[in-house]
């Protein structure tokens, strides 16, 4: 799935590294037996919400299929989700280039052909890959399904990968990545994870760089999809207006016949992650640049960890809503920034905890430091019981809204199969959230939120703010304009 997922009482300076760093280690000791319990816990009902009812099947050649009904309105989204992505790149961006070049042309018609058809039909038809996934969606109106699953079929098992049109794709993808680059939120992702991860998959971005794209050739796609886009490590996703029996047998039909034509080889990610031992900031350097965007933090869960609700809940009163303490203390009380979050970034076998902001150049430190002060509460004071309520209602409130569209709940769908959670993750997420106590939160905050070695990127003149870089960790400095996002 798609991710198919930073997003704002000013302080003194606090002067040496080791002083501010301190601020973060005052410690479990000290700070969780702080935590407020001056009210009960109070309940607030928001309504249930369960798994929409669908049906799920693998065919012979290994294809896992997903049917889900909803006929509310005569719609239909058909997605399907391919498990490579990034950590499957041989050369930067060929998962990428893989998955766009799936519209490029095929079964005899050319690109211009497919879009002039998906736009006569007022469809959609896309395609991406992000970190361990790629994708291919479309959405349109049930009565043109044939024609759109024949559309999409050919997309999926016999792309054309046109030679001239791949060249055009891959002059575009490359001037996106220069314009990415003059908008450091856009892309400030992608650094912090390589600055976590290094050379371990993890790290990979996406999108590539410069010089791995101009690399890619047509080979290679074919090559990528030959390897991955095998039925065995493919599911297929139904949500909308159809007869599910019906469905079962188009799919079949279209389908069945789909072999594996390589034996499926994936990396182990499990092995080589990172032990973060000491604080460390990359600063990319952007001479034009007026603010200073940073991201601090370090490394978070897998998509399976069972404290995936509960860390939902502690994360939203850090900075997962506008009224959160980072968006409060940044945003509201010092006028630094127009927003702060926090969040953690799942992935099958790792993941990233970040806080993010930005703020005027003149105003980096404070804003750092601000920060890194509001994140302290977190072991400093704890949680009390009125501000936990009021996470757990906003939380349970949002929750069902998520999952309300047919594109949404395919994407819940893919992301069963890709990151490999059930149905509970719907059905017990309500009773979570009202189960989590204070002592719970405060082993949640002891177990997950890193702490110590703090890792930062900041994106800036750096002219200007290296000597504050300097200050929370050992500096490593790129030019944004370099090729890639950090070594």
């Amino acid at each position: 799935m798609k991710s198919m997922a930073m997003k704002s009482l000013k302080m003194a300076s606090l002067g040496k590294p080791s002083k501010l760093m301190a601020a973060l280690a005052l410690g479990t000791s000290l700070a969780l037996a702080g935590c407020a319990t001056t009210s009960a816990p109070k309940r607030v009902e928001t309504g249930s919400f369960v798994m929409p009812s669908y049906d799920k099947f693998v065919l012979d050649n290994g294809l896992t299929v997903y049917l889900m009904p909803q006929r509310e309105v005569p719609l239909v989204t058909l997605n399907a989700v391919v498990r490579a992505g990034a950590v499957n790149d041989t050369t930067a961006g060929v998962a990428q280039m893989t998955a766009e070049g799936l519209l490029l042309g095929a079964a005899g018609k050319s690109k211009a052909d497919i879009e002039q058809q998906v736009d006569f039909l007022g469809a959609s038809l896309g395609a991406e890959a992000d970190k361990e996934g790629s994708y291919l969606s479309a959405d349109f109106m049930a009565k043109d399904t044939d024609v759109m699953l024949g559309l999409f079929s050919a997309a999926m098992l016999t792309p054309d990968f046109d030679a001239a049109e791949f060249d055009k794709l891959k002059q575009r993808a490359i001037a996106g990545l220069q314009q990415d680059k003059e908008s450091p939120r856009a892309v400030i992702g992608r650094y912090f994870d390589k600055l976590v991860f290094g050379a371990h998959p993890y790290g990979n971005a996406a999108s590539g760089n410069s010089d791995s794209l101009e690399q890619v050739t047509v080979s290679q796609l074919r090559a990528f999809h030959k390897s991955y886009y095998q039925p065995a490590n493919t599911a297929i996703t139904v949500v909308g207006d159809f007869d599910v029996a019906a469905m079962k047998a188009k799919l079949t039909q279209t389908f069945g016949q789909w072999k594996g034509s390589e034996k499926l080889v994936q990396p182990d990610l499990n092995q080589g992650l990172p032990q973060l031992t000491a604080a460390k900031v990359l600063l990319v350097d952007k001479p034009d640049a007026i603010e200073t965007t940073f991201v601090i933090g370090g490394l978070g869960i897998s998509r399976d960890n069972p404290d995936y609700v509960g860390l939902t809940v502690v994360n939203t009163i850090l900075g997962g809503r506008f009224t959160s303490w980072l968006n409060d203390e940044l945003r509201v009380n010092a006028g630094l920034t127009y927003g702060a979050r926090s969040g953690f970034s799942p992935y099958t076998d790792s993941g990233v905890f970040t806080i993010s902001t930005f703020t005027k150049t003149e105003t980096t430190q404070e804003a750092i430091d601000l920060a890194l002060k509001t994140y302290a509460r977190l072991w400093e004071k704890g949680v009390d019981q009125t501000t936990l309520d009021s996470a757990k209602a906003y939380v349970k409130g949002q929750f069902p809204p998520k999952f309300e569209t047919s594109g949404q709940l395919a994407g819940l769908l893919s992301g069963m199969y890709l990151y490999g959670f059930d149905d509970k993750f719907i059905n017990e997420f309500q009773a979570k959230v009202d189960g989590l106590t204070l002592e719970e939160t405060q082993r949640l905050v002891k177990t997950y939120f890193p702490q110590k070695d703090l890792q930062f990127v900041l994106i800036g003149n750096a002219a200007k703010i290296a000597p504050i870089a300097a200050k929370y960790g050992k500096v490593q400095t790129v030019d944004i304009k370099a090729t890639g996002f950090g070594q």
